[in-house]
């Protein structure tokens, strides 16, 4: 096992790479830590991409919470309008209120990816599958035990017989 990253060990590793993110002199950075520059420069080339890939998860993640958390305010507002309405019977208002409400519960759920819409296909059920498997299989008539083999497999993959 190699020797550690001296500057990943360092007690000042946070400051020391916003420095090098600010792109301050690898000199200046190595006087003020005391470490080498070819540490930096070892460091940098080494375990930048990963920090930077970490960082840009954290900010998408971010980003998701404050999305999260702005829908979520405006789903309470929504409920104590519908809580308004109901109070005062004005039932008009209170549908408009639960529509609202349902359409903030989606978005709360595509946010949360709870919720996903992207369309499905079964190909098993797609005409151009069977027709495309009974060629394969029909083609494998002349080599029984290819064809056996196949049909076992698709069998396996998508619950049908031959």
């Amino acid at each position: 096992m190699g020797r550690p990253c001296t500057v990943c060990v360092h007690p000042d590793v946070e400051q020391i790479n916003e420095d090098l993110v600010r792109r301050q002199a690898y000199l200046a950075v190595a006087r003020t830590y005391g470490v080498s520059r070819d540490a930096l420069r070892n460091h940098a080339r080494e375990h930048f991409p990963e920090l930077l890939a970490k960082a840009a998860e954290a900010e998408r993640v971010a980003e998701g919470d404050t999305l999260l958390s702005r829908v979520e305010g405006i789903h309470r507002r929504t409920l104590a309008v519908l809580e308004a309405a109901e109070a005062t019977q004005d039932h008009k208002l209170a549908l408009s209120a639960i529509r609202e409400a349902r359409g903030n519960l989606q978005l709360v759920g595509e946010v949360t990816k709870e919720l996903d819409r992207r369309p499905i296909l079964n190909i098993t059920l797609s005409p151009e599958w069977v027709s495309i498997r009974a060629v394969i299989v029909g083609s494998l008539e002349a080599f029984p035990a290819a064809r056996e083999s196949v049909l076992r497999a698709l069998e396996e993959e998508d619950g049908t017989a031959g």
